[in-house]
């Protein structure tokens, strides 16, 4: 059985979309950065964090663990915590390049990881356009305030990486770990 360590609806279709049958169980564990941690060391620990709490309930299992950061100048822009915050983080992204990594931790017989980096480019974006997106409601539980499969799309000047990996979860990456964990190919 595949478990998947998150309650994001997001990467459950995700899973879905490439034909993977799944339960849920999400894992309870503080998510926040360490001083000095990198991004990829964060979304690393994360990731692995999330599919060993859950291996450990289920041990029996194999726990699919997932975690996404949105990267500006190196710092992680986490999920904004008010509208206000929302606002900054897209006005701070507006126009410019950032990095969105993904990481994707398979725990089974032994611990498998993938890291997705994509990079995604925004044109410029503004103060308007920003207040009626936060009036959505989409960025308020978006990591960088955002998210590429919705409204914001037409913020999206380009992107290099994987779109499923800005999603929250890096498809080619976690069909490769789940094969390796299953031992057998996934189609």
């Amino acid at each position: 059985m595949i478990v998947l360590a998150s309650r994001s609806p997001r990467r459950a279709e995700l899973l879905q979309q490439i034909g993977i049958s799944f339960t849920v169980l999400a894992a309870d564990i503080d998510e926040s950065p360490l001083a000095g941690e990198t991004p990829e060391d964060f979304v690393r620990r994360m990731a692995v964090g999330k599919a060993q709490a859950v291996h450990a309930m289920q041990p029996q299992d194999i726990v699919l663990g997932s975690d996404t950061a949105v990267v500006l100048d190196g710092h992680i822009l986490g999920k904004p915590a008010n509208r206000e915050h929302a606002m900054d983080m897209l006005l701070s992204l507006s126009g410019r390049e950032h990095r969105v990594l993904t990481g994707v931790a398979v725990q089974h017989a032994r611990m498998e990881y993938a890291l997705s980096d994509s990079r995604v480019f925004l044109r410029e974006i503004t103060r308007v356009e920003a207040e009626r997106y936060c009036d959505s409601g989409e960025p308020d539980d978006k990591a960088g305030a955002y998210a590429i499969q919705g409204h914001a799309a037409i913020f999206i000047r380009h992107i290099e990486g994987s779109y499923s990996g800005i999603m929250g979860l890096p498809l080619y990456e976690t069909a490769q770990l789940l094969a390796r964990a299953t031992r057998e190919p996934l189609q």
